[in-house]
């Protein structure tokens, strides 16, 4: 079996993505959340946010932290709590939406500490887009959120979604961002959850899943923009099948896999730890450990199934991939309401002869 390269619980985990709120001018249809433009009751207080970040700080993991939403922008204090945590040495990047950002956005960005941004592209032409995120408009806002980035020199990343709706635009897609300057282009695949549920039939097969990864890895192997994936782990078992280097570094690196409870942890706009935003499994109550994140990291009995990938099921669980690929464990709960279930977008079957 191949060596895991996800960090242990000793020191924490190496990315933590923080819901800081679920308010959202947006109307996307495949968002996790189901998020809409209202207050929510119950989000974490400047106090209780300023707390967090201290027991963050503490931690011996130096995680990478993404403040994301809804619309991290819609909370007046995002910068006391961004300038919080990059003085406290944690290396902080944001996810708003791109008709938030502007040039005064920008700014306070980067005063407040923040390296880099990251805006979401559905589509190639704005029809596409705006039809996806259900605001007209929303496509020329991150066009020129981007122009805004650039002018400054803040690095920004493009997220895109992968389904049945965006497949063929994403050639498209990555000229747009290889054009607009971006660092890195993303791509979601699709998990049916939240609003995503209601467009489940835009979910990939297994097949197209895989042909849409070789697209990937071959793409950020000839480069220049790195292409990387999300909610699809399987990405590193391709990636070693077609011996591709991943923008220059060795064939096999471990890059890639579900990071979900093994070196990624969501927090909740109310301080509930998830094992990704798109695994809604509730795994500790930040409120109910005193607001120290390790407390309630280290009791999780929900990280350490996680964390024991032979415990997993189906094919996942004999798979030898397992320790660095792992399967999406939010498409195994939305599949089958077991987030330690066999990955169903995967084609890959091992055989009892592959099998450790």
């Amino acid at each position: 079996m191949m060596q895991s390269h996800f960090q242990g619980s000793d020191d924490g985990p190496q990315v933590v993505a923080w819901e800081l709120t679920r308010r959202c001018p947006l109307a996307c249809r495949h968002c996790r959340a189901s998020a809409r433009n209202t207050a929510y009751e119950g989000e974490l207080t400047t106090e209780e946010c300023l707390r967090v970040v201290e027991s963050l700080v503490a931690l011996g993991s130096k995680p990478l932290l993404i403040l994301t939403g809804g619309e991290p922008l819609s909370r007046a204090d995002v910068w006391t709590i961004a300038k919080r945590a990059s003085g406290g040495g944690l290396r902080v990047v944001m996810a708003p939406c791109g008709i938030s950002v502007d040039d005064e956005a920008v700014r306070r960005m980067r005063e407040s500490g923040i390296t880099a941004i990251s805006l979401s592209v559905d589509g190639a032409t704005a029809d596409q887009h705006d039809a996806f995120r259900g605001v007209p408009g929303s496509f020329a806002a991150n066009l020129k959120a981007m122009n805004c980035a650039r002018r400054a020199g803040l690095p920004f990343q493009i997220n895109a979604l992968v389904s049945r709706a965006t497949l063929n635009d994403l050639p498209a897609i990555r000229e747009l961002a290889l054009r607009e300057g971006a660092s890195q282009l993303d791509l979601f695949f699709l998990v049916p959850v939240g609003r995503g549920s209601g467009i489940r039939e835009f979910a990939l097969a297994a097949g197209d899943c895989e042909s849409a990864l070789e697209w990937a890895v071959r793409m950020n192997a000839r480069g220049p923009l790195r292409i990387k994936t999300t909610c699809a782990p399987q990405v590193i078992r391709v990636r070693h099948r077609l011996n591709m280097p991943v923008n220059g570094t060795r064939p096999g690196s471990p890059t890639g896999g579900c990071m979900a409870g093994r070196g990624f942890v969501f927090i909740s706009h109310t301080g509930i730890l998830q094992p990704c935003g798109f695994c809604d499994v509730p795994a500790g109550d930040l409120r109910k450990a005193g607001l120290d994140f390790m407390a309630a990291y280290k009791a999780s009995d929900v990280f350490r199934q996680l964390q024991d990938v032979d415990g997993y099921g189906g094919k996942c669980g004999v798979c030898e991939y397992r320790a660095v690929c792992g399967g999406c464990r939010a498409r195994a709960l939305a599949a089958t309401g077991d987030y330690l279930a066999g990955e169903p977008s995967c084609s890959y079957q091992p055989s009892e002869s592959r099998a450790p």
